[in-house]
């Protein structure tokens, strides 16, 4: 069961028409790619994604589950948004809730285990492992872990365990943090104990329905075994501006962090044909991820550029995220950006910068138009063009005309009272 009907208010402008694991990434994917892809990569074939939030382009982009074979006569992928059953509906009210409301689902195929992941996470994951040590333990739950920097397990749920792995407490962003096992929000139940804290959870009214927050704790509590299965790989909660744009600039270098090229386990995406990209002769690329349909013609240095993207002659985009169809005129200049869908950067515009060792990322939200000479600072968050507070000639010129217009009354007035004095 796929949990992908959060806002994902965090990612700003990426996320106001669309769900946040359809949210674009890495040239040619998105982000929902990833659960999918390592389900059917796991030997899983039976998939319910849970919808809610902004769900059209999401529900468009999955349609059938032809990309990563789940589409299946029995199983496969199947869209679960909210409905209205007899007894009446709602919308999800939580993690919990949501996997509640589709226990029919569950067990029109009769599941000995079942699988809850979030859908906006990247990583590769083969999630057989991880089941055969569920099975191995005798465990009740599941519960993947990845192994953070001290200094920052105050940010994630934390898992303490004995030395075989049990659980015996569970802290939601500890302040004072006893260990360094963070939650990948991939947990594994055995089907009954799942269903019977879930109708337990849905009876208690003060319940926020989560399964951080409340169904974990209430198992823990219960005294069902449950255990931790370190994950070692690449994992990133995509969940905020600046944690997209890092998993991005992952991609990049001879031994990315995060290879995408591994035919062993393929990250399995709808593509839309497109043309070759195509470098022109005053084009220079270092260091990128360009997609097909990209067209060259500027400087593109340390950046992912998705398709569709056309770079013109002296525009240069530096440590940057652009999605597609998304055109950089001439002379402009894009850094420490993320660029959504369909955006028009002007002449000479220039997007974003770098502030010493901090980096403050500028975000242009799909479909806005950069008119020439502006300059959209670092840190700054445009949602559409009417929004972008444009510093250009042709705003500024005018102000300024009238500032120095201003100013020469005064100084003439000045003047002739001067004058006026020295002759009385």
């Amino acid at each position: 069961m796929l949990l992908a009907g959060g806002q994902g208010s965090r990612l700003s402008v990426l996320t106001k028409q669309i769900a946040k694991p359809a949210v674009h990434f890495g040239g040619k994917y998105r982000i929902i790619d990833f659960p999918l892809s390592n389900c059917i990569n796991s030997g899983i074939d039976t998939v319910g994604v849970l919808t809610q939030y902004q769900p059209l382009e999401l529900n468009d982009y999955i349609d059938n589950g032809e990309p990563w074979d789940l589409d299946r006569t029995y199983g496969g992928v199947h869209i679960l948004p909210p409905y209205q059953g007899v007894e009446g509906g709602d919308w999800y009210k939580g993690t919990a809730n949501a996997i509640y409301q589709n226990m029919n689902f569950i067990d029109r195929y009769k599941p000995d285990y079942v699988i809850i992941l979030s859908g906006d996470h990247i990583y590769k994951m083969d999630y057989g492992k991880m089941l055969e040590y569920h099975i191995e333990k005798n465990a009740d739950c599941t519960i993947a872990v990845l192994s953070v920097p001290m200094e920052e397990a105050d940010r994630f749920g934390i898992m303490n365990t004995y030395e075989d792995g049990r659980i015996y407490k569970f802290e939601e962003k500890p302040k004072i943090p006893k260990s360094n096992k963070a939650s990948m929000g991939v947990y594994i139940f055995k089907k009954e104990a799942l269903f019977r804290y879930l109708k337990e959870d849905d009876a208690d009214s003060s319940s926020s329905k989560d399964f951080g927050k409340n169904v974990i704790p209430a198992m823990l509590n219960g005294g069902e075994r449950m255990f931790a299965y370190p994950f070692e790989g690449y994992w990133k909660d995509v969940g905020t501006l600046q944690s997209l744009w890092e998993a991005n600039m992952d991609l990049l270098g001879e031994k990315p962090q995060l290879d995408l090229s591994d035919n062993k386990w393929k990250i399995s995406y709808r593509h839309y044909p497109d043309h070759p990209h195509f470098i022109g002769e005053n084009g220079s690329v270092k260091n990128r991820v360009i997609a097909e349909g990209c067209e060259i013609e500027g400087t593109v240095v340390n950046s992912v550029l998705f398709s569709g993207v056309t770079v013109a002659k002296g525009a240069v985009i530096r440590d940057s995220v652009v999605m597609r169809n998304t055109h950089i005129d001439k002379g402009a200049s894009v850094s420490y950006s993320i660029i959504d869908v369909g955006v028009y950067v002007g002449n000479n515009a220039k997007i974003g910068e770098m502030k010493g060792k901090e980096i403050d990322l500028a975000v242009l939200g799909s479909g806005v138009r950069v008119q020439d000479e502006t300059v959209i600072p670092a840190g700054k968050i445009v949602d559409d063009s009417a929004d972008s507070e444009t510093i250009n000639k042709e705003t500024v010129e005018p102000i300024l005309n009238k500032i120095t217009s201003r100013i020469k009354k005064h100084q003439i007035l000045q003047v002739n009272i001067k004058e006026k004095e020295v002759v009385e």
